[in-house]
């Protein structure tokens, strides 16, 4: 499969289509047509036809339920397949992708349990009505999401978007969009009636921006930058829908000097490198107390080199990493190391070239950037303050909490964070002190269907998963039903009689 180009086509291509290279070896993959102005109003009026039928969005719920049900089933057959699919459109090692798609049915199967046990409910209104709340969808919502977790993310998306009743159209990253094609494939054969989901592929500029700016639209839920995450706000604000977004991030990670040293050098180097440090709560500023620092980089320093050195072809079950996304993203990183004003490289710091001593895979042939740590760096350098995403932390020192936390905040995003420590009074106490919408206390990158997402300050708005999600996929709907006798209704409803009207009111 690794040399065979995959054509993915629409019914009427009438664009350049996408060119999907596999980044670890620069080969081209597959080709996907990409979706033209016409195909987004031609798909969203699909959708909101649909919508509008019913066929979906007023199934009763355990019928919603039953092919959620189903579709995980599908997806947990499919799991080594995809897997594939996305190492080769992304990458990214086999091992972290296999582990981390064979864990998505998890969320198809909350949101069926979700509508077989969410109820609405009876609020306490006054005199003799009743009033009874129920949760409706929304309507047409997009999802725009991004190459570094393809189907993972969308997933997120996806499950509580179709579970509250909605249809739902996704703009997948034009450099990794060939898994929500194949899991399109999925969901029909599991059942989800003809409009209700679609992939539209392009690029964010076009495709993207169109969808997101289109009347039909009822919500947009993205992850990406923030840069981007500001601008597709603005055109969604314009239509008065609902906008969730999962932006940037700076991830901190605090090591106290009571933590269990072999527990916290594992974890960060988990935190830091998993996706090749390519996620938005990657540990990228690591912040450890002064009195166990050399002994935290004499061990973190000896587990990257083993990361390193266990680097090979992103196929291989036995690679430790894989590559970055892009030659441009590559690039990037490059400059953003090169050109920082602080700072000490203690480890990696140039792109990777030669041969793998893992399998002999040669580095040079794609975009392969090795586990990076800087020392010393100023707060105020680009390096601690920006995005990087990639394989790159900026590791500095404190003495007492306050410090720690002070350093922890000391950047505009508050995605994620973590914590290394004993102390459980210190783990609640800095745990709140700390401005991120995830903290992790002796862990990292934990994530699960019934746990809140989402960030703060520049790190976006809203949240991903539980009944958070399922909630802002639909809306309340108050139902009041005056319950009083004719005779009563007839005194309190004649507003223009003498005396009539006294106890109306609302």
């Amino acid at each position: 499969m690794r040399h065979l180009l995959r054509h993915y086509s629409l019914q009427h291509p009438r664009v350049p289509p996408l060119t999907i290279c596999n980044p670890a070896t620069g080969e081209v993959v597959f080709s996907v047509d990409a979706a033209t102005a016409k195909d987004v109003d031609v798909s969203v009026t699909r959708a909101h036809t649909t919508y509008q039928s019913g066929v979906w969005s007023r199934a009763p719920p355990l019928t919603r339920s039953t092919v959620l049900s189903r579709l995980a089933r599908l997806l947990e057959e499919h799991t080594p397949a995809i897997a594939n699919i996305e190492t080769l459109q992304t990458g990214r090692a086999i091992r972290e992708l296999t582990a981390q798609i064979g864990r998505l049915p998890e969320w198809l199967h909350y949101y069926a349990a979700v509508l077989r046990t969410h109820q609405g409910f009876v609020a306490p209104t006054q005199g003799k009505l009743l009033n009874y709340v129920q949760r409706i969808p929304l309507g047409v919502v997009a999802q725009i999401t991004p190459f570094n977790h393809p189907l993972f993310i969308a997933v997120k998306k996806i499950a509580p978007a179709l579970a509250a009743g909605n249809s739902v159209i996704v703009k997948p990253s034009e450099l990794a969009p060939v898994s929500l094609l194949e899991f399109s494939k999925l969901t029909q054969e599991a059942g989800v009636p003809d409009g209700v989901f679609t992939v539209l592929p392009g690029y964010g500029h076009t495709t993207g921006k169109q969808i997101a700016s289109h009347p039909l639209v009822r919500k947009v839920d993205i992850t990406a930058g923030t840069q981007t995450g500001r601008a597709l706000g603005a055109v969604v604000g314009a239509n008065l829908a609902a906008f969730t977004a999962e932006l940037g991030g700076k991830a901190p990670v605090v090591v106290f000097d009571d933590a269990d040293l072999p527990s916290a050098v594992n974890g960060v180097a988990f935190a830091s490198f998993i996706a090749s440090g390519q996620t938005c709560v990657s540990g990228t500023r690591i912040i450890v107390q002064e009195n166990i620092y050399d002994k935290f980089m004499h061990a973190f320093l000896d587990k990257v080199k083993g990361i390193r050195q266990r680097m090979g072809d992103p196929l291989n079950p036995q690679s430790s990493m894989g590559s970055v996304i892009s030659s441009k993203q590559l690039e990037r990183i490059e400059q953003m190391v090169q050109n920082r004003k602080s700072g000490e490289i203690v480890a990696g710091g140039e792109r990777m070239s030669g041969k793998s001593a893992l399998d002999d895979f040669d580095f040079s042939r794609g975009s392969f950037y090795p586990p990076t740590v800087i020392t010393n760096v100023n707060t105020k350098d680009e390096i601690w303050q920006e995005e990087i995403f990639g394989p790159v932390v900026v590791v500095n020192k404190f003495r007492e909490e306050e410090e720690g936390v002070a350093l922890a905040n000391a950047c505009k995003y508050g995605l994620g964070a973590g914590i290394w420590t004993c102390n459980l009074p210190r783990a609640h106490r800095v745990a709140d002190a700390i401005e991120a919408g995830l903290v992790w206390v002796n862990t990292h990158h934990r994530n699960d269907p019934s746990s809140p997402w989402g960030g703060m300050k520049d790190s976006g708005i809203g949240r991903e998963n539980g009944y958070e999600a399922f909630e802002a996929y639909s809306q309340s709907k108050s139902v009041i039903v005056n319950t009083a006798t004719t005779e009563e209704s007839r005194f309190t409803d004649d507003w223009f009689a003498d005396g009539g009207g006294a106890k109306r009111y609302g």
